[in-house]
This record gives structure tokens, C-alpha cells and sequence, in this order.
């Protein structure tokens, strides 16, 4: 007797435990953004790198109370089936002596995401929404595919007010409570992208 594959059917309400089921099952980072099941492949080693690098340049300069961390997402308010998981968070150092696993949109400093090779614009937009409508004060987009940035801040009616655009070599200048500049010049772009004149 043959056994039928795993596919969970979502229904309202269990969404994040289809997205734990798939997690498991497929090694897939999974998330539940604006009520759809989001599936990212383990990051490319530039992809990590990019993450490190950041990282490398908040955690020591970080106000007393932050710290950046990896693997923690982020909880739609109000609603229990909704979170991404960014590639980088800045939340207080409590964090990571808590038991839970979503953070609070309110506790984030600063949110990073970094853009897959494969990424499509519709799903970096549908995200950057999502951060948005939960109340990220602070998103930081890195797209090692041109080598660019974006950070966005001032969330209000679902969308970001302000976004300010760079590209690699240009530093990216933190809001308060961080209000630190990130090098950008060494940051790794995918393939044979180039690097940005």
C-alpha cells in the first residue's frame, strides 16, 4: 500500500500549521503572506552573504537593547494565519530569550529583505505591502540581482511613504533608534549581473 503524498488542504485558521507541515516535509522556507502560502528555496550563498555582512555591521554598533537575528518572523496583527519570515530583524535583545516565535510588528527596528535570483516583482511588492500594513517602521530591501537597495519607512494606509533608493557603494542611512549608515560596496551581486557604474 502506497502512501499518498503530503497535501495539506489550508482552511481558515490553519494556515500556519499547513506552512509547518511544509516546512518539514520540503526543507522550504514558508510563509503566510496576505493569506497565501509563500515558498522561498534555501538561500544561494551570496544570499547569505549579503546577510552576514549586514549583520556584521549592525550587531556591534547597535543601540543598547537591539540586536539583529535571523530565522524570526514577524505576526500580522489581528490576524492568526498571517507572518514573513525577513532575512534579517532588529528587535530588542529579549528577544532572544522568548519563547514565542512571532514578534510583534511594533517591537521591529528595522526588517531586511534580501531578493532572491528568482524572485518575481509582483511578490517583492505583495511583501513590501505586507510589512507595510503590519507596521514595520523600517524596511530595507537589498537586490544582489542589480546590486541596489531600498528603505523604506513611514508606513501608512498599506503602503510606505518614504523609500530611498541606492546602489551599491552608496551607504544606506539608518532611521532612529538605529540611525547607523550601512556600507554597501563589498555586498555580493548574483551571477553575472555586474556590478552597478
Amino acid at each position: 500500500m502506497s502512501v499518498p503524498p503530503l497535501r495539506p488542504r489550508p482552511r481558515p485558521g490553519n494556515l500556519r500549521d499547513v506552512a509547518g507541515k511544509i516546512e518539514q516535509a520540503t526543507g522550504l522556507r514558508v510563509q503566510v503572506v496576505g493569506g497565501s502560502l509563500v515558498m522561498s528555496p534555501t538561500p544561494r550563498g551570496k544570499h547569505a552573504g549579503v546577510i552576514l555582512m549586514l549583520r556584521r555591521q549592525i550587531d556591534p554598533v547597535a543601540p543598547e537593547g537591539l540586536a539583529a537575528y535571523e530565522v524570526s518572523s514577524i505576526a500580522m496583527p489581528g490576524d492568526p494565519d498571517d507572518y514573513v519570515t525577513p532575512d534579517l530583524i532588529v528587535l530588542p535583545r529579549e528577544w532572544g530569550e522568548d519563547d514565542d516565535w512571532l514578534a510583534d510588528p511594533r517591537d521591529v527596528a528595522l526588517a531586511v529583505e534580501v531578493i532572491s535570483k528568482s524572485e518575481k516583482a509582483r511578490d517583492i511588492s505583495q511583501k513590501n505591502d505586507w510589512y507595510a500594513v503590519a507596521g514595520v517602521t523600517a524596511l530595507l530591501v537589498i537586490d544582489p540581482r542589480h546590486g541596489t537597495w531600498a528603505l523604506h519607512t513611514r508606513p501608512r494606509d498599506g503602503g510606505y511613504q518614504d523609500a530611498l533608493r541606492g546602489k551599491y557603494g552608496e551607504e544606506i542611512p539608518l532611521p532612529d533608534p538605529l540611525g547607523l549608515r550601512l556600507a554597501t560596496e563589498r555586498l555580493p551581486v548574483y551571477g553575472d549581473a555586474g556590478r552597478p557604474d
